[in-house]
């Protein structure tokens, strides 16, 4: 069965708004590497129109401020296969996507059954329903040395039945002073 790996970045505050943290090359190489063990994106509307076409106008265009950013894109461009969880998004301009509009947790199901490398999935809202039906096998959370002080925090409203206990399997302190998490459940 594949797994359902959850990757974000949050500040030290636990703000998980994209524009409050410092992104470098470090990690982007981390999540690079996320992307490869992957062959199938999940996300909500709003974060799949954050990364497309913004990704692979950049992979497509050679730009980036760095190599590993463009090769963040080049690898994001490459993954097999998009699944977005929306109820409103009308049409999708890419053969290798597809919406899922009903039944979150059985069409996730399905695709965990099917042949293949990781399921990635970002993001918050959907992310924290797949976290309340006990769906993401992996969490890793990349904390970015920066307060805040504003923003959308990571998980906040999301309601889980029980205490949700995990294991830290393998920590990395990166040269910025980011900290890059890897949690499986126990």
């Amino acid at each position: 069965m594949r797994k359902l790996i959850y990757g974000i970045n949050v500040t030290l505050d636990g703000c998980c708004d994209h524009t409050k943290g410092m992104a470098n090359e470090q990690v982007h190489e981390y999540f690079t590497g996320l992307l490869r063990d992957a062959d199938v994106l999940l996300y909500g509307r709003k974060t799949y129109e954050l990364m497309v076409p913004f990704w692979p106008d950049m992979a497509k265009d050679s730009s980036g401020p760095s190599d590993a950013t463009h090769e963040f894109a080049r690898i994001f461009d490459a993954v097999g296969k998009m699944a977005v969880v929306s109820k409103s998004l009308e049409n999708i301009d890419s053969n290798k996507t597809e919406i899922i509009r009903s039944n979150l947790r059985d069409q996730v199901l399905q695709l965990k059954q099917e042949e293949g490398r990781a399921i990635l999935t970002g993001g918050v809202d959907v992310p924290s329903q797949l976290m309340q039906m006990g769906l993401i096998d992996e969490y890793h959370v990349v904390v970015h040395p920066v307060i805040a002080g504003e923003g959308r925090r990571l998980f906040d409203g999301t309601s889980l039945p029980e205490q949700l206990e995990l294991k830290l399997a393998e920590s990395k302190v990166f040269g910025s002073g980011h900290v890059a998490l890897r949690y499986v459940n126990r």
